[in-house]
This record gives C-alpha cells, sequence and structure tokens, in this order.
C-alpha cells in the first residue's frame, strides 16, 4: 500500500497511511488521490461543513468494500476538531464531528470517508436550521434534465413566495440539490413544514412532473420532491463531497445558467480540481445570506386552512408525530380481509 505519507492543509500536518490502497478501481483513483481532491477544494467544502455536526459516509477499503455511516465522533478523532452535541428523532443523542479547519476534511478521508453529511444547523444552536435543503430526486423513467426542468421551476417558487434565493448543486447521481440560507428562527417541523408548501406548490405548477407523494407506488414517472429531507436527523451530500459509485463523481455546486447546460458527469474527481482553480467557490457567497421563511409557512396555513391539505407521513424510522397521516402504503390500505 507504500508507505504513509503527509500532508499539509490549512498549517496542519495530516498523516495518511496506505496511500497505494485503490479507493476507485474503474478509474484508478487511490486513497490519495482522494486526499489531494479534498485538500484542492478545501475551501469550498469547509465552508459547507463549517461549524455543522457532520455524519461520515466511510468506505475503508474503497467502493468495492463494505462501508458505513459513523454519526458519533471517532474516538481517534484528534482535538483539535470539535464536537457538537445532537439529539435524533429517537430521543438518543450523539456527539458528532463538527469541522473548523480545513484539515478535518483530510482527517476524514484518512480513514476513508468519501462523502460528509451535515446537518442543516450550527453548532451554536442544534434545533433550530439554518438552510432549507430541497432534494429533487429522479425516479425510474425521468432523469437529469427532469431534474433541471423542475429545478428552473423551483428557482421561481422560491422568489415569488419571499423572495428567497437558492443555491444549486448536482447530487453526484442524476438529481439537483437546492440549498436555501434561512435565520434560524424555525424548528425542525416548522422547515420541514415549509418544504411541502414548496412541493405542494410545484406540483400545482408542474403536475405532470413533480410530486411529493411519499409512496413510491404513487410517484409515477415525475421528480420527486423528497420534503422529508428537511426532517432532524436526515442529511443531504454536502458540496463538493464524493460520491461512492465507480467513476468517483462529486457533487458540484452550479450556477443557476449552468442548470441543464453541465451535466453530473462533467464533475468527479479528477476535474473538479481545475473547476475549483479556475473558479472557485461558486456558492461563496451564500453564508452571506439569511432570508425569512414567513411567506412559505403562510402558504402552508392556506393550503392548511383553504384546501385541507395538512402533514405528510414521516420516514418509518421516525416515531409518530403529531398531526401526522397514517403511514400505510395506499395498495395496503385499500386492502380488506377477504383479499
Amino acid at each position: 500500500m507504500g508507505d504513509a505519507v503527509e500532508l499539509e492543509v490549512g498549517g496542519r500536518t495530516v498523516r495518511l497511511s496506505s496511500p497505494d490502497k485503490v479507493f476507485f478501481p474503474e478509474r484508478g483513483f487511490t486513497k490519495l488521490d482522494l486526499a489531494r481532491y479534498y485538500v484542492s477544494v478545501a475551501p469550498g467544502i469547509l465552508r459547507a461543513l463549517r461549524d455543522r455536526p457532520t455524519t461520515l459516509e466511510r468506505y475503508p477499503d474503497g467502493v468495492g468494500g463494505e462501508w458505513f455511516f459513523q454519526k458519533r465522533a471517532p474516538k481517534s478523532m484528534p482535538d483539535w476538531i470539535p464536537t457538537a452535541h445532537i439529539t435524533f428523532p429517537s430521543g438518543r443523542s450523539a456527539d458528532e464531528m463538527c469541522p473548523t479547519e480545513e484539515a478535518a476534511v483530510v482527517w476524514a478521508a484518512q480513514y476513508g470517508t468519501l462523502t460528509f453529511h451535515p446537518w442543516p444547523v450550527r453548532a451554536t444552536d442544534v434545533d433550530h436550521p439554518d438552510e432549507l435543503r430541497v432534494d429533487l430526486d429522479p425516479q425510474p423513467g425521468t432523469d437529469y434534465a427532469d431534474a433541471a426542468r423542475a429545478a428552473h421551476e423551483l428557482r421561481a417558487v422560491l422568489e415569488e413566495f419571499g423572495g428567497l434565493r437558492g443555491w444549486p448543486k448536482t447530487s453526484g447521481g442524476r438529481g439537483l440539490h437546492v440549498f436555501v440560507p434561512i435565520e434560524p428562527r424555525w424548528t425542525f417541523t416548522q422547515v420541514r413544514r415549509a418544504a411541502i408548501a414548496v412541493g405542494r406548490e410545484m406540483e400545482r405548477r408542474m403536475p405532470e412532473h413533480v410530486t411529493i407523494k411519499w409512496w413510491k407506488e404513487e410517484r409515477g414517472r415525475r421528480i420527486f420532491l423528497d420534503y422529508n429531507q428537511t426532517a432532524r436527523d436526515r442529511t443531504i451530500a454536502s458540496a463538493y463531497s464524493v460520491r461512492p459509485r465507480p467513476h468517483a463523481p462529486v457533487s458540484a455546486p452550479l450556477r443557476w445558467e449552468e442548470v441543464g447546460v453541465a451535466h453530473p458527469r462533467d464533475f468527479d474527481l479528477a476535474t473538479m480540481p481545475a473547476r475549483f482553480a479556475e473558479l472557485g467557490d461558486v456558492h461563496a457567497d451564500m453564508d452571506d445570506h439569511a432570508y425569512s421563511l414567513d411567506a412559505l409557512l403562510e402558504l402552508a396555513r392556506r393550503d392548511e386552512h383553504d384546501h385541507g391539505l395538512g402533514d405528510l407521513p414521516y420516514p418509518p424510522e421516525y416515531p409518530k408525530m403529531p398531526g401526522e397521516p397514517t403511514r400505510v402504503q395506499p395498495s395496503r390500505a385499500r386492502r380488506t380481509p377477504s383479499d
């Protein structure tokens, strides 16, 4: 695997063992390639992770090996990497890694971390999200072009309801994510309610193309706006994270004029460093903004009052929530004992 090497990152030295271990056999990328990638985009990914409790998606033997999510901070983590105490829907809690320095990302890469999953909160206030995250997920029969079309309509919806601005990025797969920085004044439940309101407005505007139906059997060939990605302890891969697919794609921040023009396959572990060197972090100004959800929450109130549109199902591992409808799959709910 080769002798260990040391990388200088942000004034710290990070030791990398087994640098020649192959992490992406299809492309031949090694553990050292992964670490050097994160050095090349360090200012960008730190902007996405800074002060956020972060779950690590680890592949110690590369994409072909066993993998796991690490929520609790590893015991081996150096004392210069802080933690944040977070509470899960179950009521249990944990101390999660909370990056404040570029070297923390490379340190995590040493342990086979490909993808970083930051919470939409800061360590100073872990109960009030400061980002509204919209996940546009292509369903069977749809593709990235369909997600891009939906993203442009989403941009119009956000502008109309509160003058909100979103920052788009590829998921690293076929989908798109749009992040909106918000004031940390609302709970996870309220932010999720705002996301549902966005989804319902998108359904009204693009009924043949967008859905927020939780059950897969009801979605059809449409883009699923996954409102539950705003629930507590649900996270989305950070900008610049490497995704665990054979060709080593990355979640790439985009400018709006690139949505639908650039393709997810354009951005990978080999190509992103050159883009970053040329353009820098195209989402660098995101933290300069913090928008209000008042208009979206008013839209949610009108949906509930005028149209009887209440809450939607939570993920199956969540405790039953107040006002939540049944979590029974529609096809099963229609069955009778005689069936």
